[in-house]
């Protein structure tokens, strides 16, 4: 599936090169461009990528100071700005564009949702968004800024793909550990997903091709990824429970939205050399998490890749009811209260979430 990256704020600049880059080392070739837009000088000048600094008049590339609501005003005024900045990167080879986001901070709760509106304007391309949940120790505005930008995330995008930072960071990581732990998971499964059926070593029985994530996601609302490996036997006939076992595995331990399990629709892509792969495997997989998510509409496919592993690579679609959300947009309700301002009762409630969709 052939993507073009715009990463938006800190952490969806560095979120954007983290791919970039898994995707150039492995050779997959499945990243078509890359560009990172932020308010913030600093924040873009230790990256490799393409960058665009924007609102300068309002801030001095000093940023915005998690104040979401100036960095939704600094993309709308910059918008044909980052639009100019992407002329020539969004070919018709292009497939899809992502726009990559820490739903915490300023620029990118704020700038992130508006960008994906004015693409959806432009391209008939699926325009979906990548969005970093904070953690549960990062601060009441940025829990508050998150259950705000999450709900107009998943209206303006085609689909908000959804990353608990809680999920992957181990219990004993630095602050600054816990980042690079949450930046290499993602890498490793989002780049997985987007090589799906473009790098391919030998021939699969049922490989997973773009139109498959595209046709999951199509229902829009809330998605969700989640990865697990282990080393395969040498005969496809020795890995049929080791593909169900990993499979296991992903879905209910390593999602990156945790505890969230019912869905719309999946997509089950089992990657491993091709004479590795067991048909029988990956069809009594796709069952079993045709069964777990309640979900009549499950694909699945090999992704053949010379490796002495087999592994599982589940995206959910459609998880917007999960406890999982109500339980973090709670949380975002709490932070805002604390702050001692006024609310709208139904800003932050997962009913209204709901009525999105």
């Amino acid at each position: 599936m052939k993507v073009v990256l715009i990463g938006v704020g800190q952490a969806g600049g560095k979120v954007t090169q983290s791919l970039a880059q898994f995707d150039y080392d492995m050779g997959f070739d499945a990243v078509r461009g890359a560009l990172a837009v932020n308010t913030a000088r600093a924040d873009l000048q230790n990256l490799d990528i393409d960058t665009a600094l924007i609102g300068q008049d309002r801030v001095k590339g000093h940023g915005v100071g998690g104040d979401n609501e100036l960095g939704a005003q600094i993309m709308q005024e910059n918008a044909t700005e980052v639009l100019d900045e992407l002329d020539g990167r969004i070919t018709t080879e292009a497939e899809a564009i992502v726009v990559v986001a820490g739903l915490g901070g300023g620029t990118g709760s704020g700038g992130a949702p508006m960008l994906a509106r004015e693409l959806k304007r432009i391209y008939e391309k699926p325009v979906y968004v990548l969005g970093i949940l904070p953690g549960r120790d990062e601060g009441g505005l940025y829990q508050a800024n998150a259950g705000r930008s999450l709900k107009t995330a998943a209206r303006e995008a085609d689909s908000l793909l959804l990353v608990d930072n809680d999920a992957w960071r181990g219990s004993g990581d630095s602050v600054a550990a816990g980042f690079e732990r949450v930046n290499d998971a993602i890498s490793q499964r989002v780049g997985l997903l987007f090589a799906s059926g473009e790098a391919v070593e030998g021939v699969g029985e049922s490989v997973v091709d773009s139109s498959e994530i595209i046709n999951t996601l199509r229902g829009g609302g809330i998605a969700s990824i989640g990865y697990a490996s282990a080393e395969a036997g040498e005969d496809a006939s020795e890995n049929v429970n080791t593909i169900t076992s990993v499979t296991r595995k992903a879905l209910l331990t390593s999602m990156s939205l945790p505890n969230a399990v019912k869905a719309d629709s999946a997509l089950l892509v089992v990657a491993g050399d091709p004479e590795r792969l067991s048909r029988k495997g990956v069809e009594r997989a796709r069952r079993w998490v045709e069964d777990q998510t309640g979900s009549m509409e499950v694909r699945g496919g090999d992704f053949p890749l010379g490796s002495d592993k087999v592994a599982s690579l589940i995206v959910l679609s459609g998880i917007e009811r999960s406890e999982r959300v109500d339980e973090f947009m709670e949380r975002a309700t709490e932070a805002a209260n604390s702050q001692g301002g006024t609310t709208d009762p139904d800003e932050f409630t997962n009913d209204q979430l709901d009525g999105l969709f």
